[in-house]
């Protein structure tokens, strides 16, 4: 019953839960209350909220509903379609789910065994380098005995729900989601490295060949564990969540389930030609509204495929909100997409693994230069190499290096008017002259890390993987 996550406001499981237990009451969180203060810090809820546990809004309230699926999720009110939609991603991959929701069966409702419930749950998030482990109570916002917020398919289905509560707590309050990034969610979950592309910038709807080359490492990532998710961007505030003619949603997040080739042709035939369809599949957290292009649920172009394949990709004629696309149409429509690589570092794997390095610096005002650690962008030519830098080795040509830089979460000062990350990146030199190596042979680089304006910024953390 020990864990080597981090207490979040010392506020530890087991104890509470044994408190509770002994003094046969249910857990009320003082740190994340059933008031206002917790839902909202400017815009409240369109109705009359009130706090129910699980017990006063299903007969059978349960954590899990025969298992966990992607499927099980639906936004609610709050603009939250981001985080929505990195938890369909996360109920995809077990071994990351059980970290996030650890002792996910001792949590579960027990009919047989009612004094063990304490109306106390907690939940792992990864931040900045460490796990954190999150308390909440099991109070959760309605209006009229429904859920405001992220809910369940199956109405006595509540891990989705109590996950967003724990999320929301972190954040500071339920509308601090309103708005956000689904890599930055999916790193929380996993520990993940994120890299974000814009395929409206790459050109991937016209550049065949980077089309491919895409293609390709979504598919290994998926492969590998990875979590992907897509967006359409929105040009003014009017399009965001907007709805166009092919059924897809500007300004939304969608999470990608599943990426592969898929065998044109019907039954033996099918394995014995050469052509196959790059596709993509994908969950809008809404839970419906599809694309209604080619290849969706009930477009001909499934005619295409034999019944077996359908049946092994999960074609299904329903409006769940899931759906397949070409990869070159969704290339066409789809306007950006983060990927977030599983990090392998173990040497007795069969993939390609990486060497994982993390370090923690920030940047700090100082009126000696000596001691200044602030120095802006490169504009800032006389104090730009003032800025923390750090120094790493490529041992081989055609080692790949790939550096995440993150700063802390700042959504928790939402409240005061603030909360939007700051403007920071870094750039990579190549060091020529006697600078030798410790490794021996390989190419000697430096990070120099800047705050683009020359302002004193948040801790930031940069894991280099090569």
């Amino acid at each position: 019953m020990s864990s080597s996550a981090e207490p979040y406001k010392n506020q530890r499981y087991w104890e509470l839960k044994q408190q509770c237990k002994e003094r046969k009451q249910l857990f009320e969180d003082p740190e994340f209350p059933a008031t206002s203060e917790s839902l909202f810090y400017k815009t409240p809820p369109p109705g009359i909220v009130e706090w129910k546990r699980p017990k006063e809004i299903s007969d059978n309230p349960l954590l899990f509903v025969e298992g966990i699926s992607s499927q099980d999720l639906n936004q609610g009110s709050l603009g939250n379609c981001w985080f929505v939609a990195a938890c369909s991603c996360l109920a995809l991959r077990e071994d990351l789910w059980r970290k996030v929701i650890p002792d996910n069966k001792e949590q579960e409702w027990d009919p047989n065994k009612p004094e063990n419930y304490a109306g106390i749950f907690h939940f792992q998030f990864w931040r900045f380098g460490k796990w954190i482990d999150v308390v909440v109570d099991d109070r959760l916002p309605t209006i009229n005995g429904e859920l405001i917020y992220c809910h369940s398919t199956e109405r006595n289905e509540f891990w989705s729900a109590l996950l967003e509560k724990a999320y929301a707590k972190l954040a500071g309050c339920y509308e601090s989601l309103d708005g956000g990034n689904t890599a930055d969610a999916v790193v929380d979950f996993s520990g993940a490295v994120a890299e974000s592309i814009d395929l409206e910038v790459g050109k991937y709807a016209t550049d065949i060949p980077q089309q491919l080359k895409l293609f390709e490492d979504l598919l290994k990532v998926n492969e590998r564990g990875g979590i992907i998710s897509c967006y359409i961007k929105a040009t003014s505030q009017s399009e965001v969540e907007a709805r166009m003619s092919c059924g897809l949603v500007k300004g939304h997040a969608y999470s990608v389930t599943d990426v592969r080739k898929a065998r044109l042709g019907q039954g033996l035939m099918s394995f014995f030609k050469a052509e196959k369809l790059f596709m993509i599949k994908m969950r809008n957290p809404w839970g419906k509204h599809e694309w209604n292009g080619p290849w969706s649920d009930s477009s001909e172009e499934w005619e295409k495929v034999g019944s077996s394949e359908r049946e092994n990709m999960g074609v299904t004629v329903k409006d769940d909100g899931e759906f397949w696309m070409a990869f070159d149409d969704w290339c066409k429509y789809f306007t950006g997409v983060d990927i977030c690589r599983i990090i392998n570092t173990s040497i007795l794997s069969i993939h390609k693994t990486w060497d994982e390095t993390t370090l923690q610096g920030c940047w700090t005002k100082h009126a000696d230069p000596l001691y200044n650690r602030c120095g802006g962008c490169m504009n800032y030519k006389t104090t730009f190499l003032q800025n923390p830098q750090y120094v790493f080795d490529v041992k081989k040509d055609e080692d790949e290096v790939l550096i995440s830089l993150q700063q802390r979460d700042l959504k928790i000062h939402k409240n005061i008017g603030k909360g939007e990350n700051l403007t920071i990146g870094f750039m990579i030199f190549k060091v020529r002259g006697s600078l030798k190596s410790p490794r021996g042979k390989g190419k000697h680089c430096f990070i120099g890390f800047t705050d683009l304006k020359g302002r004193a910024a948040e801790l930031i953390s940069a894991s280099c993987l090569i």
